[in-house]
């Protein structure tokens, strides 16, 4: 059951990762982009790395496709249904992601070592262990780090609406 819903999930995040590259409308793109993170998502809990899903859930899904959707918000002039003319390319991309496609399978299946662990898996390093280091002992990095997201941000509305800034 489990080998059903990774097939249905992967193909859900590769179906929107092809959306994000193939549409015409820059909008679309970006909502492709958060759908694309949300399956990769449900792919990291079907590994059982609860910590990896949260993280990719909050910091991708929720906030980065969300600022690339104000950046577009923003930044677009004109008519949003043909906002995107670069994607007339794509077929050298295509062409990219199959070598490296190749690249990478050949490097998987000529090593017979690449997944036996060095020492048994203990658990440690779990959901709430992490998350009980980042409100402890690094708390003041874990806030700076939020504190940084929310001036790039403040930044790039500054950018994008021209606002003139007294020196």
């Amino acid at each position: 059951m489990g080998t059903i819903f990774f097939f249905i999930f992967a193909i859900l995040a590769i179906a929107a990762a092809w959306g994000v590259v193939t549409s015409k409308n820059i909008m679309h793109s970006a909502l492709y982009l958060a759908l694309s993170f949300a399956g990769v998502a449900a792919l990291y809990i079907l590994m059982n790395a609860d910590y990896l899903a949260a993280v990719q859930l909050l910091v991708y899904t929720g906030g980065i496709a969300i600022m690339v959707v104000f950046a577009v918000m923003l930044t677009l002039r004109g008519d949003v249904r043909e906002s995107n003319p670069e994607n007339k390319v794509w077929g050298w991309g295509a062409i990219v992601a199959t070598f490296m496609f190749i690249m990478i399978a050949t490097v998987i299946l000529t090593n017979a070592d690449w997944r036996i662990l060095p020492t048994a898996w203990d658990n440690v390093g779990s959901a709430a262990d992490i998350s009980l280091l980042l409100l402890t002992k690094f708390m003041v990095p874990f806030e700076a780090a939020a504190v940084l997201l929310t001036v790039a941000l403040v930044g790039a509305v500054i950018l994008a609406k021209g606002v003139k800034v007294s020196k």
